[in-house]
């Protein structure tokens, strides 16, 4: 299914990062951001390899430019449906970091409909602390994650309560919180 309407996109995305990432508390840092609007969202429709790392690129420029932005995410609608495809995109945003000198600086997360972590099928309730609505890049300001992690009192655990509570939920509940994700937004 082709999506372009940007800001239906967007919506979702936000949506996604409310409901999900801080709602299920995967990412503890999170919520700040959404609080403070510092999470710039960029939709690139229909993206070829090509276009995909002149975005990144861009996105690297775009967060030395405005510190104010402290995390960005490009949101690949129409490309990337292959996982596989899309571990190679972040095969290549990690080469650019290290061409770019922006080791230490940013770093790239990833997030896609079909994620799957080693050793997982693809029925793991715990690929869902990385399914999007989505395939998408997260670019964030290595500072700012240093920060945060330092500040944690069990950042190792993070991970670990992720996956216990992905289970705990189990596959169908996080199905159809993804999938609710992806509803329309209404128009006020």
């Amino acid at each position: 299914m082709l999506h372009t309407n940007t800001e239906t996109i967007i919506a979702q995305t936000k949506k996604w990062v409310t409901d999900v990432v801080v709602g299920c508390n995967f990412c503890p840092f999170a919520a700040r951001e959404v609080k403070r609007e510092s999470i710039f969202y960029e939709v690139l429709e229909n993206a070829s390899l090509e276009t995909a790392m002149e975005s990144i690129a861009k996105a690297f420029e775009k967060l030395n430019m405005e510190p104010g932005i402290e995390t960005s995410l490009l949101i690949l609608p129409n490309s990337f449906h292959s996982f596989n495809e899309f571990l190679q995109l972040i095969e290549l945003a990690e080469v650019l970091v290290e061409e770019e000198n922006y080791e230490g600086i940013y770093q790239v997360a990833s997030f896609h409909p079909q994620y799957l972590f080693a050793g997982t099928t693809e029925n793991d309730a715990s690929n869902y602390t990385n399914r999007s609505p989505y395939p998408m890049l997260h670019f964030l300001r290595e500072e700012s994650v240093s920060m945060a992690v330092d500040s944690h009192p069990d950042i190792d655990s993070v991970p670990e309560i992720n996956i216990a509570f992905t289970k705990e939920k189990g596959l169908l509940y996080m199905q159809q919180l993804l999938a609710a994700c992806m509803k329309e937004p209404l128009n006020n």
